[in-house]
């Protein structure tokens, strides 16, 4: 029996780290959840959907937003905790500050560090800091978890040893489709974790073509984040049959900039808009797998929109997730108000376009990378 300490802080990691969490105690390993601390309110609802009680918390103490602040707390209280639990394998997923920390301190005390979604890259600053985090972790870590042929290219083009990399699909496609069949068989309509206001809102707008719109990358706030939220007015404008859910990131400046925008909307196209508070999991699917397209930045949403067969406009100007453009299920907007606005317009407007872009299949794994992954840490040295 080998003891894994998995190290998760963020919505993202958590989801794309519980199934393989659930496999490995399945298969009677020890499987520590140490929890970090970053998106602390959503984190609960998330641990107990998944039935993943941390074993182990950070009590995040910030005094700063500073990146440096963060990094120095994490890695003291990481550092402490694989000290105090000496597991045989640490594992950290991504591209988050926790992932680099936890590659880190596993590094220096000499333990196997595991990269579940290995390999991604941008070749660009952006997105900051997440593009250098990963490629750091490329240099501390045991073995890699690419969930593409690309991101494993990436890998060997930077030197990694072959041996050293085995491409397993994403697990985040395990936990979408593991969402999806549970909505499917039980008629479940996200239950508590969808709020009043989105319920009513939903209920209102009942037969409406859907824009789920997220935004939170550092790059885009400020203008770029106004420029989406006036977008997505004009859009409102020339299309009275279609409606916006976005859940605002609980950065303040952030929230601050699309109140701005959408509250001066035109009563008609304001009364379509439901800003509402970041959903839990279940909700955000549940209104994922409804929607007629998806307006982001987030990278999961783009892995977990092609899990449900959802096209994806992205708000950057380049993705680490070369697969789903050129499977033609994603397409990059940018943050410009023209092209978001023309892109969505052809989506609203054109079924053939709309259909052309649901994937019959995701381009980032089959819903057993977990297994895999699973598997190959039971042999590996």
């Amino acid at each position: 029996m080998k003891t894994y300490l998995s190290i998760m802080g963020t919505r993202p990691e958590i989801i794309k780290m519980a199934v393989l969490h659930r496999v490995l105690k399945e298969r009677g390993d020890r499987s520590l959840v140490l929890h970090t601390g970053q998106h602390e309110e959503m984190a609960d609802v998330l641990y107990r959907f998944f039935d993943m009680a941390p074993d182990l918390r950070i009590d995040l103490k910030r005094s700063s937003p500073g990146l440096a602040h963060l990094t120095a707390l994490l890695l003291e209280n990481v550092n402490r905790v694989i000290e105090e639990t000496q597991p045989d394998v640490v594992l950290v997923q991504g591209d988050t500050t926790s992932a680099f920390v936890g590659a880190l301190a596993g590094y220096y005390h000499d333990k196997p560090v595991g990269h579940v979604e290995a390999g991604l890259r941008t070749g660009t600053r952006d997105p900051f800091p997440e593009e250098k985090n990963r490629e750091m972790i490329g240099r501390l870590a045991a073995w890699h978890f690419p969930p593409t042929s690309q991101s494993r290219l990436n890998l060997l083009n930077e030197g990694i040893p072959d041996e050293r990399i085995f491409e397993v699909g994403n697990t985040v496609i395990d936990a979408a489709l593991w969402v999806r069949d549970r909505l499917a068989a039980t008629d479940w309509d996200a239950g508590e974790a969808m709020p009043d206001e989105l319920r009513r809102f939903l209920a209102e707008h009942k037969g409406r073509h859907i824009v789920l719109i997220t935004a939170h990358r550092r790059e885009n706030w400020g203008e770029p984040i106004r420029g989406i939220a006036t977008a997505v007015g004009q859009l409102l404008g020339d299309f009275p049959d279609a409606v916006a859910v976005w859940p605002v990131h609980p950065n303040p400046r952030v929230r601050a900039d699309v109140e701005s925008v959408v509250n001066a909307l035109p009563r008609t196209s304001r009364s379509r808009v439901c800003l509402t508070q970041p959903l839990d999991y279940p909700a955000l699917m549940s209104v994922l797998a409804r929607c007629r397209f998806t307006l982001t930045d987030s990278g999961g949403i783009q892995e977990e929109a092609s899990a449900l067969a959802r096209p994806v406009l992205i708000t950057r100007t380049s993705t680490e997730r070369q697969e789903l453009l050129l499977a033609g299920g994603a397409k990059l907007v940018g943050t410009d108000v023209r092209q978001i606005v023309e892109q969505s317009a052809t989506l609203l407007a054109d079924d053939a376009a709309w259909r052309a872009m649901q994937l019959p299949a995701s381009p980032f794994g089959d819903g057993r990378s977990a297994r895999r992954i699973a598997d190959i840490l039971a042999t590996v040295n």
